[in-house]
């Protein structure tokens, strides 16, 4: 069995702020950085840090080689990404403030430049049972989906950013779908703040689909059929909540894969999260197998 995550890569320049800039304000950042990041480079790093055999697909610019650099240093095969010569790396701009919550403003770039042929190529290479990770950051979203399908490959979907023409994709072959307040209310049309509203909208739009649901502060939710398990989080001081999201999706999908029960691998991929936080970046943040199994929360 093998993983691929057919996602995005960024380019994170990420600005440090007092608060969020306002329409028609014009604010002095106190400092910038730029990071590998692109949930689909974030997931392929949680995943492999996790410990799981990970393969990337995807696209960048050619400014875009450190981007492939850091999927290999954290272990992610690199064979199927390209290299496009005449389009940039997609991009982030970042504002990151004294809080530690952000704003990220997103150019898709070589992410937006994925063929069905380099699809069909790479998917070629996977058989079924196979999982496949995506998110939408790239196009040919649907063309992706309906073909891994085809090849009985376990999918796997983080809906975001979210956008109406999902709705019209065949949602009925995700597997597993991972998704914050926000996106589950745009898919269910449940209320955002009501858990009990979501869940209960969850299970009648993806009876079938397993479902990670993120709630910030109030926790976690893995919602299969009538199996309901509730995850706290792990308290600590944030420093940046970039790549949180992605940390969890990476570290739940290598608990599942490794055959963790879903109340393990919800804890797991909470503590993972919660250290990630702490830290700046995107990528560059999130924490190894051995750093979350060790680290011990006051």
């Amino acid at each position: 069995m093998k993983v691929l995550n057919f996602g995005s890569l960024n380019i994170d320049y990420v600005y440090q702020v007092d608060h969020m800039v306002m329409r028609g304000e014009t604010q002095l950042s106190a400092g910038r950085n730029v990071f590998t990041g692109g949930k689909g480079l974030n997931q392929s790093v949680a995943l492999a840090k996790a410990g799981l055999d990970v393969y990337h697909a995807g696209c960048i610019g050619k400014e875009g080689g450190f981007l492939l650099d850091a999927l290999k240093d954290a272990g992610v095969h690199t064979d199927y990404v390209k290299v496009l010569t005449d389009t940039p790396s997609g991009h982030t701009v970042i504002q990151n403030d004294k809080n530690g919550d952000n704003c990220i403003l997103l150019f898709g770039g070589a992410n937006r430049a994925i063929t069905e042929a380099q699809i069909d190529e790479t998917l070629s290479h996977f058989e079924k049972g196979d999982f496949l990770v995506m998110q939408n950051e790239i196009n040919n979203l649907g063309y992706l989906i309906d073909r891994a399908h085809e090849r009985g490959m376990k999918l796997v979907l983080n809906p975001s950013p979210m956008e109406d023409y999902l709705l019209g994709l065949h949602l009925q072959f995700i597997d597993y779908f991972f998704m914050n307040e926000i996106e589950a209310s745009q898919q269910t049309g449940a209320d955002a703040g009501d858990p009990e509203a979501l869940i209960k909208g969850i299970r009648e739009r993806f009876p079938r689909a397993s479902v990670v649901l993120t709630l910030g502060e109030k926790g976690s939710y893995y919602i299969h059929g009538e199996e309901l398990v509730q995850q706290d989080i792990y308290h600590v001081k944030p420093v940046d909540t970039t790549a949180a999201g992605d940390t969890f999706s990476g570290y739940f999908l290598s608990g599942i894969v490794s055959g963790m029960r879903p109340k393990e691998a919800l804890d797991l991929a909470s503590r993972a999260s919660a250290i990630a936080i702490t830290r700046q970046g995107a990528a560059p943040s999130i924490p190894s197998r051995e750093e979350v199994e060790q680290f011990t929360f006051s």
